[in-house]
């Protein structure tokens, strides 16, 4: 499939900026550009933001299964283009084509459930007090157009989950989605366009990101506003939100602890978040980052780890075979090299990989270190990468006070044969989302978030509704 040239989506049409500003878009496995993004300005945003208005004010009076039906269209094309989108997102983002195909159509289950959930949006009748002839009524209405900005790592998942619980509850929405990947969330947009929703529900736009959402989050056609992307952004983004008073869902950056305790299958450990780890080449926000591992079995686990980062077999996502992909852009092989660095003037042992893999494109190795101190940077800032880093401990409590030291608690990882264990962990570890003896598995029907400096709020499970609804009591006296 040939890369295309992306446009902005508004009122049901796809458009060149109004000032035909673009930029470049590249493939990381090359470095070469292969496309061309178009640049939003500031009369394409009031154009999407008036689209929006009347956009929400049609979808909020179209009956829930009439949602449904769309949503559920919407879903069946994605299945049907999942090959041809997944194509395309390998191409802007690196990652295998496999997972690319996978991601593609995670988002038609993610459509489906939040289209059914919305036939669940239920108000409530209370008795009144005394008088009978009081009606109490708790009513669920949508909240309104809402902002969702989206990052480049996961570029159709991070939108669809936003979009379906939005959609679901009769909500209209404007996309920021990221430059760098602008193709593959252009064409789930283009799914629910194709499905028959109506114009100006859902707006598609790109550019520059800190304009943008400064923009649309304090106009006041907004009333919602979801993030997902860095702490720093996040917590910017939030201030700029709670300064006129709009509503916020935050999924943002983690450094998932993996806590092997002395009593862990060490195969299944391996195997379950060395594959977490190494998926889309650590650029996840759930990627298990700090291993703790029992100092009875660190060596043969640090010794299972490199031999499955070993048997990796990393290059263009397009080819056959291919395990792992480049990183998304240069500014992650940069960072890599720095994060190897300074691990090692700490004290940490490479103990495989470590190096950056050829002169075109961003590949790096999947890199495990091992005997890493506390204060390396590694153990302290996310690496977002293919990168492991070890640290032994003498007990469990000594590996649970580690895993909540770092103000993040996006998600973790614990692997144990103990009952006592696992409820000690589950009940101890301050994560937002805990997977014990397994690899991370996020469905539409869980919550999905962090907790602490990692944000706010879900975007799964019921609880992901709530967000895009306002709770209101009306009280009527029978005359």
């Amino acid at each position: 499939m040939t890369y295309p040239n992306t446009q902005l989506f508004i009122r049901g049409q796809w458009l060149d900026a109004a000032d035909g500003k673009t930029l470049a878009v590249f493939n990381p496995a090359t470095g070469q550009e292969i496309g061309r993004v178009a640049h939003a300005s500031r009369v394409d945003l009031d154009q999407a933001l008036l689209a929006a208005q009347d956009g929400f004010a049609l979808w909020r009076d179209t009956p829930a299964i009439e949602r449904n039906k769309v949503m559920r269209r919407a879903a069946a094309l994605m299945r049907e283009r999942a090959g041809d989108i997944a194509v395309l997102l390998t191409q802007e983002q690196g990652k295998p084509l496999p997972e690319a195909k996978v991601e593609a159509l995670a988002a038609a289950d993610i459509i489906e459930w939040f289209a059914d959930e919305g036939l669940r949006v239920y108000g409530r009748i209370v008795p009144s007090r005394g008088n009978l002839a009081i009606r109490q009524m708790v009513l669920k209405d949508p909240v309104g157009p809402v902002a969702a900005f989206t990052p480049w790592n996961f570029p159709i998942n991070q939108v669809v989950r936003k979009l379906a619980a939005a959609l679901a509850t009769g909500c209209s929405m404007i996309v920021k989605a990221p430059e760098e990947t602008p193709a593959a969330p252009a064409q789930l947009i283009r799914a629910f366009a194709d499905a028959g929703l109506p114009p100006g529900v859902l707006g598609l736009v790109y550019g520059n990101p800190a304009e943008i959402s400064s923009y649309l989050i304090a106009h006041p056609v907004i009333r919602k506003i979801t993030f997902t992307g860095s702490t720093p952004v996040g917590k910017q983004l939030a201030a700029l939100a709670g300064q006129h008073m709009k509503r916020v869902t935050m999924e943002l950056g983690g450094h998932a602890p993996v806590i092997v305790a002395e009593d862990a299958d060490i195969a299944l450990a391996v195997k379950s978040a060395g594959a977490a780890k190494f998926r889309n080449a650590g650029q996840v926000c759930i990627s298990p980052t700090r291993f703790l591992v029992h100092e009875s079995i660190t060596k043969d686990f640090a010794a299972a780890l490199v031999a499955h980062a070993q048997s990796l077999k990393v290059g263009n996502g397009r080819d056959e075979g291919v395990q792992m992909g480049p990183l998304a852009n240069p500014r992650r092989v940069t960072a890599m090299a720095e994060f190897t660095q300074d691990a090692v003037q700490q004290g940490a042992t490479v103990a495989y990989g470590g190096a950056r893999i050829g002169e075109a494109g961003n590949f790096w190795q999947p890199t495990i270190l091992t005997d890493v101190p506390l204060n390396a940077k590694v153990f302290n800032d996310e690496p977002f990468g293919p990168m492991a880093a070890i640290r032994s401990f003498n007990t469990l409590e000594d590996a649970i006070a580690e895993a909540n030291r770092l103000p993040y608690g996006l998600a973790g990882y614990a692997f144990t044969r103990s009952l006592k264990n696992a409820d000690l962990l589950s009940r101890k570890v301050e994560v937002g989302m805990l997977w014990v003896n397994m690899p991370a598995m996020p469905s539409a029907e869980m919550p999905f978030g962090g907790i602490k400096d990692s944000g706010y709020g879900s975007e799964g499970g019921p609880e992901a509704m709530e967000a895009y609804l306002n709770t209101r009591s009306v009280a009527v006296m029978n005359a």
